[in-house]
């Protein structure tokens, strides 16, 4: 903006000086026109008469375009000047906005620096997890949790297990009703995919209806007899699978305040979960007989032949492995590179969406695209069209390391079926880990996925990468069978 304005006024200094020069010749134009005044008046035959006619019309056209010359720059430095008095106006608007939001940010930065003092004095947190758990709270609010009858019954019965050094023998301990939202959102925020995805909470077997392509309706007479048109519904099942797992945690940490052990075990427990949901909506894996998860998008993008155990009511398998598993070469760069992106894309159907596309990548391959984006804007600064979003085609990225390097997984992610259901516990073990001083807690949620419109999706390799449904997923030792 600044380089404009010194443009501008550079230009509106060089046709004042132009003009300045057309106007020195106004004083030759009156002594001229004086003289030919003379001219008319000593003309005395007809040969003097045509000269002097002669010199007028000389005289006359000079003129003219001179008067031109001085019309068409007194306006082109006058639309200088309004150019300038705009560029300037919204430099003065930009300086302020920067300089309210420095201050807002500012201001914001103290009053966050002055509310984690307070809390810190008074006790309320007793590390940055606890503060992030309870940060939508008011104090009033996190405390009336904790003085609830239920709250303070699975506290304290966790305390009584730890004091008495007593066994808890098939009893699990449920987590109070008021803090299952909590592990809900805490799930939501570890795992990337959760807020893309369509989650339904349902419970048992459960169904969902999906209706047929719209079919054309035909024309006819006015009077005529309507055609009957034909329209199909199909369903995909989920059923119940289980993620969770145990961890350890020290008596002594167990022993501090209520914020801060209510806060370990469910930010823990929300990280594992979180990490393993992502997986499998990518990933999951459950044709075979010993994975137990959510069909992942790649595992069926990748299926060569419909899979033995697919329901007769559901829609028409499709074979997608060439259609929406792309390859680009290594030679495609740059501008190359997004033009053939851009043209993979083109496999995605949205007959089914309504929302936005999602792109999910891993941290090496998303600064590649950065990369390849790259530009110099006018001011001659480094810029990339990667802002946010993807370029051209549109859509938010998400950003998962345990994708391979140079794959890319896109489409509308709202036609990803998620169920949730509904018990998710904690328990104590019985003093696996006495010696040790420490007290076993195990947290589960249960899932079930599918990708309900497939070809919504697709997968890109870059630099001549292949993308395949390959991925290790924890095993499951504790049943006797692996990833």
């Amino acid at each position: 903006m600044a380089l404009q304005a010194l443009m501008l006024r550079k230009r509106i200094d060089e046709s004042k000086k132009t003009l300045a020069g057309l106007r020195e010749k106004e004083a030759d134009f009156k002594k001229r026109e004086a003289e030919l005044e003379q001219s008319i008046e000593e003309a005395a035959t007809d040969e003097e008469r045509e000269a002097v006619e002669a010199a007028i019309g000389e005289f006359e056209t000079e003129r003219t375009e001179h008067d031109e010359s001085v019309a068409g720059l007194e306006k082109q430095i006058s639309d200088l000047e309004e150019n300038l008095r705009s560029v300037e106006q919204a430099e003065e608007e930009r300086d302020a906005r920067a300089l309210k939001e420095r201050a807002e940010a500012k201001r914001a930065a103290e009053l966050e620096k002055k509310e984690v003092n307070r809390a810190e004095q008074r006790g309320d947190y007793t590390n940055m997890d606890s503060r992030n758990l309870f940060a939508k709270l008011s104090v009033q609010e996190r405390d009336a949790i904790f003085t609830r009858d239920d709250v303070k019954g699975w506290i304290g019965e966790i305390r009584a297990h730890i004091a008495e050094k007593r066994e808890l023998t098939n009893v699990g301990l449920t987590i109070p009703d008021v803090f299952l939202g909590y592990l809900r959102e805490n799930v939501s925020r570890y795992s990337k995919l959760y807020k893309h995805v369509n989650v339904q909470r349902v419970s048992g077997q459960a169904r969902q209806t999906i209706m047929g392509s719209v079919p054309e309706a035909i024309w006819t007479e006015c009077c005529a007899t309507l055609n009957e048109l034909s329209i199909g519904f199909n369903d995909v099942e989920v059923d119940c699978y289980k993620v969770g797992g145990y961890f350890k945690v020290c008596n002594a940490t167990l022993e501090d305040s209520d914020i801060a052990l209510a806060s370990l075990l469910i930010d823990a427990i929300g990280q594992a979960i979180g990490l393993a949901l992502d997986k499998a909506i990518l990933y999951g894996q459950n044709t075979a007989a010993n994975m137990k998860m959510p069909e992942g998008i790649a595992s069926r993008l990748t299926q060569k032949a419909k899979p033995a155990n697919y329901r007769a009511t559901a829609r028409t398998w499709q074979d997608l492995h060439e259609s929406n598993i792309i390859t680009i070469p290594s030679s495609a760069n740059g501008l190359a590179l997004f033009q053939k992106i851009v043209t993979a894309s083109g496999a995605i159907k949205h007959n089914y969406a309504r929302g936005t596309k999602v792109w999910a990548m891993n941290e090496a391959t998303y600064t590649k695209l950065q990369v390849a984006a790259m530009s110099i804007n006018a001011s001659g600064a480094i810029v990339s069209g990667m802002n946010g979003t993807m370029p051209i085609i549109g859509g938010v990225y998400e950003l998962l390391d345990f994708i391979p390097d140079n794959v890319i997984i896109g489409g509308y992610f709202e036609l990803y079926l998620l169920a949730e259901r509904a018990g998710g516990k904690f328990a104590t073990s019985e003093h696996v880990y006495f010696i040790q001083d420490h007290t076993v807690f195990k947290g589960t949620a249960r899932y079930d996925g599918v990708p309900v419109i497939p070809e919504a999706f697709v997968m890109i390799g870059i630099e001549g990468a292949t993308p395949t449904s390959a991925m290790t997923f924890a095993a499951d030792t504790a049943n006797g069978t692996g990833a």
